[in-house]
């Protein structure tokens, strides 16, 4: 009887069970599994553009179109202005007639004279202080990395004095100010090579090099002025190495025999006395004058263009005449 008894409590709770389910899921006991009709609709789901995104992290100086972001002209002496619109550093591109190592000459192309080396050979591995053998002359230089705010007047100065000076100029200023280059250009001034982005040049190698000399070229070419075969290093930073990287380019590398230190400003200690009396100390046969042509980022001010007419007055009045870098290369 004991087992007759359990095997009936059993039976109900069975039933109990089978009538309780369905209440609790929802579903009729013998309902299939979802079907895709049941399932969420995709108009329904998240729309894509409005998930985050699976890309990689955003890289400085990296659109999501490819590597045209914003780059830095990186002067010191402009306190790494932005520039716009940003530039891409082009490749490489293939050799020149005149990429060939200079010697006495450059080897003689088929049907045509042999064409003359681009610097003299007693320039190689060397970054220029002084213009050698000059006499007494003096060579006015201003880079051109940041902004061109001195320029109108720098210009006005040289042309009143009847002076010529050299630009160094990088690409990305080239690119940003093709009215300034065609300026320059046109009153008869000197333009020559600041590198395309102006970054240290000891920490590249030598096809970033190459990209940061040759953009710069092609840069300032669009623009419509030569920079060929005058090269300045960036910070002045360069070593054996990277002078023979240039030097295999075609350029020789020139630095210079003082700087105004007019790039400071008024906040960095400078004044017009101190960029006038700088370079009068420093005066000697073919002197080097390095100025800019940015102002200032911190006091906007443009010391080196205002102290333009007294470092020429004070230059002539030592009894000395004006060149242009030209005078390396012997154009």
């Amino acid at each position: 009887m004991p087992a007759i008894a359990l095997a009936a409590a059993l039976v109900v709770l069975a039933i109990a069970l089978a009538l309780l389910l369905p209440a609790l899921t929802g579903r009729p006991p013998s309902a299939a599994p979802a079907s895709p009709s049941e399932l969420p609709s995709q108009s329904s789901l998240p729309n894509q553009s409005s998930l985050p995104s699976q890309s990689s992290p955003a890289v400085p100086g990296v659109s999501p179109s490819g590597p045209q972001g914003p780059q830095e002209t990186e002067t010191p002496e402009a306190g790494q202005i932005l520039v716009e619109p940003p530039i891409v550093v082009p490749p490489v591109p293939g050799p020149r007639p005149t990429d060939a190592p200079a010697g006495p000459t450059a080897p003689e192309e088929p049907g045509g004279p042999p064409q003359p080396a681009p610097f003299p050979e007693s320039l190689r591995g060397q970054d220029l202080t002084v213009i050698p053998g000059a006499g007494r002359v003096a060579a006015l230089t201003f880079d051109a990395g940041a902004n061109a705010a001195g320029l109108p007047s720098i210009l006005s100065t040289l042309a009143g004095k009847g002076v010529i000076g050299t630009f160094f100029l990088t690409g990305n200023w080239a690119v940003n100010n093709p009215q300034a280059v065609a300026q320059i250009a046109a009153a008869g001034h000197r333009v020559a090579n600041h590198s395309m982005t102006h970054p240290g040049f000891t920490g590249l190698g030598s096809d970033q090099i190459a990209q940061q000399v040759r953009g710069a070229e092609q840069a300032i070419l669009a623009a419509g002025a030569d920079p060929r075969p005058l090269f300045r290093f960036p910070y002045g930073e360069r070593d054996a190495r990277t002078i023979a990287a240039v030097n295999s380019l075609g350029y020789v590398a020139v630095r210079w025999t003082v700087d105004t230190l007019g790039w400071k400003g008024t906040s960095g200690g400078a004044s017009l006395q101190v960029v006038a009396g700088r370079v009068q100390a420093g005066l000697q046969p073919g002197e080097i004058v390095l100025m800019h042509v940015g102002s200032n980022p911190d006091d906007g001010t443009t010391l080196d263009a205002d102290a333009l007419p007294h470092v020429i007055d004070r230059i002539t009045a030592a009894g000395y005449g004006f060149t242009t870098l030209d005078a390396l290369p012997g154009q």
